[in-house]
């Protein structure tokens, strides 16, 4: 018998492509996944609010990566509750990076980008990962994807579309706290 879980990840794995936004929650908690080394930030053709970042000088904090793109209505629908955190969290030890994957040949401009930064009001760190490279070095397939990462450079965490914003909230705490 197939669980309702089950075929959200078949459908989702059957529509999902660089270019498919997520219109439905999924996601996995910590007792969900096996750990895995978080891949390091590749390909990224700009760095803005920030310094180029390493996820190896990363290390003992919790990072936080939300795979995003300006026009996709899902990523706009959960900014508010990635910029919380980061605002929250920033002092404790919380990096909060926004990797802007394009699906439209526009949103590769680093000037439509910046624009939409400062329209949003997004403070935290932003790569501009027009190539897919970083995308693909996390096997991501899906805006937004919000991927934790703990102190240890593990990814332990992630969740895909909207939602679960209390669930990840309380992962971030925990992170933080260890």
């Amino acid at each position: 018998m197939t669980s309702r879980r089950q075929l959200i990840a078949a459908a989702a794995a059957a529509c999902a492509t660089p270019y498919a936004s997520a219109f439905f929650s999924l996601g996995s908690s910590p007792r969900d996944i096996s750990p895995t080394v978080a891949p390091e930030f590749a390909g990224i053709e700009k760095w803005l609010n920030s310094a180029p970042l390493r996820m190896a000088d990363q290390q003992g904090k919790v990072v936080l990566i939300d795979f995003w793109t300006y026009t996709c209505i899902n990523c706009l629908n959960h900014l508010p509750a990635v910029k919380s955190w980061h605002e929250k969290y920033k002092d404790k030890g919380l990096v909060t990076v926004g990797v802007h994957t394009p699906e439209f040949a526009y949103e590769k401009s680093t000037k439509n980008v910046r624009s939409a930064i400062e329209r949003l009001g997004i403070q935290h760190a932003v790569a501009q990962d027009n190539s897919y490279a970083t995308w693909r070095a996390f096997n991501n397939r899906y805006w937004p994807a919000i991927y934790l990462i703990d102190k240890k450079g593990k990814i332990v965490y992630n969740h895909f579309g909207e939602g679960r914003y209390q669930e990840t909230e309380k992962t971030i705490q925990a992170l933080l706290a260890q």
